[in-house]
């Protein structure tokens, strides 16, 4: 399976999980996916960005199959020093927040609470650059604890584990040398059901992906030579037609803001 049907894999198996524990297509479901998937998600970006990083302490971990655990063997001040290297819209990962330490301490039986404060923690850590916003300029992490969505207090143990082994042989790696839309696919898949449900309240975020493409080609045309474009969208939702616009005119040939 290519990435995109590996990530609608994942989503259902996800959303199959939820239902096994009482929340079939509610919003507490909607929370649960979305996040769950956003911590993967980052995760694995940053291991991606940590194994490009030109430095002799990541030697090993660059070659090991495992470099989660070569992470954790780092000394805190390698770890400080490296993670200077990293993007500044990459999240900084703590080896507790890493998904094979996760993975390693589901026999504890709080395994739940041990999730849902992994999760705070690394909303916590990375507040200055992931959150939302209120009106009044409050800021919202964008984890939270997700296990107290299960009613019963003896299963929410359980449900973690069940998170986790949905996500422990999975990566997004792949998708990151992908230069293409990758979310747009997803995002739809992902609301489809919430949508319907809903009564289409999610729509105004998204425009179609095949929509945005032919969008994209009324506003450029097949044959346009074009450089150094700026393209600018203020209510941009998820920027599919941004993307769209980026990848009809040549991404070495503009430049998109939103």
């Amino acid at each position: 399976m290519n990435i995109k049907d590996k990530t609608i894999a994942l989503i259902d198996s996800l959303k199959a999980t939820c239902q096994t524990y009482g929340m079939g297509n509610d919003g507490n479901e909607y929370k649960i996916i979305t996040q769950v998937f956003l911590y993967k998600f980052m995760a694995d970006k940053f291991g991606f960005e940590l194994k490009k990083i030109n430095d002799p302490c990541l030697k090993a971990l660059k070659k090991s199959d495992k470099w989660e655990e070569e992470y954790a063997k780092l000394s805190k001040a390698d770890r400080e020093k490296v993670s200077l290297f990293l993007p500044p819209e990459v999240p900084v990962f703590k080896p507790d927040y890493l998904i094979a330490n996760l993975w390693n301490k589901q026999a504890k039986g709080d395994f739940d609470v041990i999730f849902d404060e992994t999760m705070v923690a690394i909303a916590k850590d990375n507040l200055d650059v992931f959150y939302t916003k209120t009106a009044q300029e409050t800021k919202i992490p964008i984890f939270e604890k997700l296990t107290i969505f299960v009613t019963d207090d003896a299963q929410r143990a359980n449900f973690a584990r069940a998170l986790v082994d949905k996500l422990v042989n999975f990566s997004f790696e792949d998708a990151f040398a992908e230069h293409y839309d990758f979310f747009s696919d997803i995002f739809e898949y992902l609301l489809k059901d919430y949508n319907t449900a809903g009564g289409g309240k999610y729509a105004e975020y998204y425009t179609p992906k095949a929509i945005a493409k032919i969008m994209a080609r009324l506003l450029v045309g097949d044959n346009a030579d074009l450089h150094n474009v700026e393209c600018y969208d203020p209510s941009a939702g998820t920027g599919t037609l941004l993307m769209a616009l980026s990848h009809q005119i040549g991404e070495d040939r503009c430049t998109i803001f939103a």
